[in-house]
């Protein structure tokens, strides 16, 4: 280099000062500051959960499901860790004569599970189901929508008047308040139909769900939802997990419709009888 020519030093200059102009590879993963709405953070958008909590929110290993052993490594479940954060060994605190519901639901999947015959799946399974979900917010503390793919379930957060359920449905009554940055909702007022996942685990129309919905970014939030049921469970329980927002740029919900997907299913009986 001693013997490089002026022009090599002040093409290396050059080169080094457009260098260290470009951005780190962390700037560039850096990730997208959040977004706001009338003060609040902006929850709009098409978002989804990415895990295996809907077959099971405890852990579990990968399985065959033996009724459909013709389909082999299609019709199989993944494998999937726990989504429970507390209690500390990501289990499900059942009360004992609990667990023998829920082993029976277990023994009579696929039948007996609401989701084979579409019907709506109640909350928190709403969020980690193996479709998205969107979010409608127009901030400054006005009622938020949350519409499902699924059976194009839906519901109203109350922002504002909040009230007491007047009868139990499947997906409950949401009441919503920010804590800060995080949208707290406790939904009541359920019926004692939903399951939680595809493992049998349940609850009674006592059930009392807690989410807290806190936006990291502009594309991520951190969910969590604390079940309470003092006639299923011996303490309350949490699962935590991260929703991703869809980026493509025509992000939306399609239709899921699924009720002509079961009514083989449901009127067989009815068919063979004429």
């Amino acid at each position: 280099m001693r013997n490089a020519s002026k022009g090599t030093w002040v093409a290396l200059v050059a080169a080094a000062a457009a260098f260290a102009a470009l951005p780190s590879a962390a700037q560039q993963n850096a990730p997208k500051p959040a977004a706001r709405v009338g003060g609040e953070p902006n929850l709009n958008g098409v978002w989804q959960a990415m895990n295996t909590a809907n077959w099971n929110l405890e852990a579990h290993s990968a399985a065959q499901i033996k009724p459909f052993w013709q389909l082999g490594s299609l019709a199989a479940i993944p494998a999937g860790q726990s989504v429970i954060t507390s209690p500390a060994n990501g289990k499900i605190p059942y009360l004992p004569e609990a667990v023998a519901k829920r082993d029976q639901n277990r023994k009579s999947w696929p039948e007996a599970d609401p989701e084979t015959k579409c019907y709506l799946p109640g909350i928190p399974r709403a969020t980690y189901m193996p479709f998205p979900f969107h979010i409608v917010q127009g901030g400054g503390g006005t009622d938020i929508l949350f519409a499902y793919e699924y059976t194009s379930a839906n519901r109203i957060v109350f922002m504002g008047d909040h009230q007491e359920p007047p009868v139990d449905t499947w997906m409950g009554w949401s009441n919503g308040d920010w804590d800060g940055d995080t949208l707290v909702i406790e939904t009541t007022g359920f019926n004692d139909s939903t399951w939680l996942d595809r493992a049998g685990n349940h609850h009674s129309s006592a059930l009392r769900v807690t989410e807290r919905f806190t936006l990291t970014d502009a594309d991520h939030i951190q969910y969590e939802a604390t079940l309470e049921d003092p006639n299923v469970y011996s303490e309350p329980w949490t699962i935590s997990m991260p929703l991703y927002r869809h980026v493509e740029p025509n992000a939306e919900i399609l239709e899921f419709k699924c009720v002509p997907f079961v009514e083989d299913l449901l009127y067989h009986d009815l068919e063979l009888s004429e």
